[in-house]
């Protein structure tokens, strides 16, 4: 990679933006009041609420911490909007948090196991450790933590860049991020990843939205209807690393090749799998993976009749039940975050793709770009 797509990146790069004083007067559809996520960091850089909207009036506001999705915000059944993702009212609610309420996953999206990994040139790194023994998610310092520079293009589409340097987290080589979220007029959220590194790396990206269609997180999302594409899942130990095992859903909790409510078996801890993830919390093998024409998953709110389908280039989603939710985090409109008040689908690689070498590899190299597709996809049953 060029040297020099570094030096501009590392060089704080300077985007177009809305005035000061035009963005603390605005109130989004959602809600939210943008002069709350203005905010000058530690490092001096300042924070903003970004919206992107389509014809038919569906918003999507995203901030500079994390790259976070902070509100979707979707008609129902009934024409009346809703925003159907987690998130918090203020920046200052993303700075000191440890969740990963709609942020950008990296370097290393999911679990590797011992905090260790190996790549095809024999070199080993030692990661930062933060789930037990493993690296979860990036490390605690993870992409969810750190500031991106956020273009906003037009009215529909802003570009999230970030560079990460050597040995942030323990992971090789500069990394040059670039995510771009855009709204089209069938109410879909296009999300394109793109990524390029100066040596041998790892790369495993998705988005931490936390979805409940009903629109209110005071309800939990065990009636959603759930459809995954996918006859086969990656079997975990109890540390939820997987073991290397590809192993059929079908006749087990975690089969919903056709859709089932998720309540319906997620308590079911005779089945290792469902008792290992405190319900589900898995890396589903997609049917088709490669393919953004296909539908990957879908999940459904009968109460609203919100539909949310899922599109992706990815080889797996990781379907997650918000089963630590535990009542600490109090989000917007005051509602606190209790015990499966959300669900996130993250498309994504394997977990510990790097050190099982028949699961499709996550290493890039220098002369290579990473990139990947997810589209979520909103409408009505």
């Amino acid at each position: 990679m060029k040297k020099n797509i570094f030096i501009l990146a590392a060089s704080a790069i300077l985007f177009v933006s809305c005035g000061k004083k035009e963005t603390a007067e605005l109130t989004t559809a959602s809600g939210l009041q943008a002069s709350k996520f203005e905010t000058t960091t530690d490092n001096g850089q300042t924070t903003r609420l970004y919206t992107i909207k389509n014809a038919n009036g569906m918003e999507v506001c995203v901030t500079n911490i994390g790259g976070r999705i902070v509100s979707i915000w979707v008609p129902d059944k009934s024409g009346n909007f809703r925003d159907v993702v987690l998130g918090f009212d203020d920046i200052q609610s993303y700075i000191p948090v440890k969740t990963n309420f709609g942020a950008i996953i990296g370097r290393y999206g999911n679990r590797i196991a011992g905090g260790k990994m190996t790549l095809s040139n024999r070199a080993t790194y030692r990661l930062k450790q933060n789930n037990g023994n493993n690296t979860l998610h990036g490390g605690l310092r993870g992409f969810h933590t750190r500031y991106f520079d956020i273009e906003q293009l037009d009215s529909t589409a802003l570009i999230c860049k970030y560079l990460s340097k050597n040995n942030e987290e323990g992971f090789p080589g500069d990394l040059l991020v670039t995510v771009t979220y855009s709204l089209s007029d069938d109410n879909a959220l296009h999300i394109d990843y793109e990524a390029e590194a100066n040596q041998s790396t790892v790369v495993n990206l998705t988005n931490h939205s936390y979805f409940n269609l009903s629109g209110d997180p005071n309800n939990t999302i065990i009636d959603h209807l759930l459809f995954v594409d996918a006859d086969n899942y990656t079997p975990t130990n109890d540390e939820l690393i997987p073991t290397g095992v590809i192993a059929k859903v079908k006749g087990t909790p975690l089969d919903f090749t056709t859709p089932k409510v998720i309540g319906a078996q997620i308590n079911d801890t005779t089945f290792e799998a469902v008792k290992f993830g405190k319900g589900y919390d898995h890396n589903f093998v997609l049917n088709k993976p490669g393919d953004i024409n296909q539908l990957a998953a879908k999940l459904v709110s009968p109460a609203t009749g919100i539909a949310l389908e899922v599109y992706t280039t990815e080889p797996g989603i990781q379907i997650y039940t918000g089963n630590f939710l535990d009542g600490t985090d109090t989000g917007k409109k005051g509602i606190v975050y209790n015990y499966r008040t959300a669900i996130c689908l993250e498309t994504q690689h394997f977990p510990n793709s790097p050190n099982i070498p028949s699961f499709p590899t996550t290493e890039l190299f220098p002369d290579s770009i990473y990139q990947t597709q997810t589209i979520y996809k909103f409408g009505i049953e």
